[in-house]
């Protein structure tokens, strides 16, 4: 596949009153044309900053890149000047907000806020600007789109805005969508129409997506690779099938244990979570970030941080469980689907 954007050893830090915080450390990885890459973690975790500095979204100050490069095409979006981002930003990559209620304009109708993109980065007439955006009101799969065109956000539910913003980030055939938690705030149904629509979009017009959540469930079915970050840094990260069967970091375990399942929390109930909390990032520490809340951390976890050791093709992992002299520890929801199987044929006997 051509790549069409390269992240190298990126980090950004925020300078606030209270000292520099490193949100992102170190991160580098690859976009391919027309797949779907995902980037999973807790809250704080710097999905969110890693997406924005794509784009340069976030504020500059108290934002500040110290390092690393961000090549799309083979140009650095880095040493871009905001004239030029603004011709980047919407046409070449389009972004999806968390919020869209207060992601989009509450005084503009959907219709003109659609316009607006496509007459700035296009420059077609405005009766060619409404026909494309009624086109793309009908391609997300609003109904009645001519008389929703006129109407503003308000008068429309959550699922509806964010096919909105959906039509907005797509409407300059971006190559690249990046969806930052694009379904947290709607239910479980809604989620699964916005997930499948984002699909069969990408399939229509080719573009590359990158999913930011904290929910490895919702990108079960979506994303061809994943990431996993915890505390500003990259941790694990190969295909889905990798992840979710073969994963060889304990904080990637402890996120699959949080998915709620019926075929094992349906005895008692109870969810799986991960004790502690993340790392300060105003004093990152100086081995794993993940090891004061790991079960298996080791002296040298606390002293050094972890290289990214390969486990697999195009899988990694930056975990000092995977060094050769390490203990062999065994991946524990593997062990659960294991006594589970075991559980069921028992009954069957």
């Amino acid at each position: 596949m051509k790549k069409i954007l390269e992240v190298k050893n990126l980090e950004v830090s925020f300078d606030t009153y209270a000292g520099e915080v490193q949100a992102v450390r170190d991160v580098s990885f690859d976009l391919y044309e027309g797949e779907t890459l995902a980037i999973v973690g807790e809250s704080g975790s710097g999905k969110s900053v890693t997406a924005k500095s794509l784009i340069r979204l976030n504020p500059e100050p108290p934002a500040r890149y110290k390092a690393g490069e961000i090549l799309l095409h083979g140009e650095n979006i880095l040493d871009k000047k905001e004239k030029e981002m603004q011709k980047i930003r919407g046409s070449k990559i389009g972004m999806i907000f968390q919020d869209p209620m207060t992601s989009l304009n509450p005084t503009m109708t959907v219709g003109k806020q659609i316009m607006e993109a496509l007459m700035k980065h296009q420059k077609v007439a405005k009766s060619e600007a409404r026909k494309v955006a009624l086109e793309m009101l009908r391609m997300v799969q609003i109904p009645n789109p001519e008389k929703r065109f006129d109407e503003y956000p308000h008068q429309f539910s959550g699922g509806m805005r964010q096919r909105v913003m959906i039509a907005i980030a797509l409407v300059c055939n971006p190559q690249i969508l990046i969806a930052d938690e694009p379904t947290t705030a709607l239910d479980v149904t809604i989620q699964a129409q916005i997930l499948d629509l984002m699909k069969n979009l990408q399939e229509k017009i080719k573009t590359s997506i990158i999913l930011i959540t904290h929910d490895l469930g919702v990108v079960a079915h979506s994303a061809q690779r994943i990431i996993v970050m915890y505390g500003g840094k990259i941790v694990e990260s190969g295909t889905t099938d990798q992840i979710f069967y073969k994963s060889r970091h304990p904080y990637t375990w402890g996120l699959l244990n949080s998915v709620p399942r019926l075929d094992i929390h349906k005895e008692d109930g109870r969810l799986d979570s991960i004790e502690g909390t993340p790392p300060d990032l105003f004093a990152p520490p100086q081995g794993c970030p993940f090891a004061d809340r790991c079960e298996y951390a080791m002296e040298i976890c606390r002293k050094k941080m972890p290289p990214q050791f390969e486990t697999g093709e195009n899988h990694h992992s930056a975990c000092w469980l995977n060094h050769e002299f390490a203990p062999k520890v065994e991946n524990p929801t593997q062990i659960a689907k294991k006594l589970q199987k075991e559980e069921v044929q028992m009954r069957e006997q």
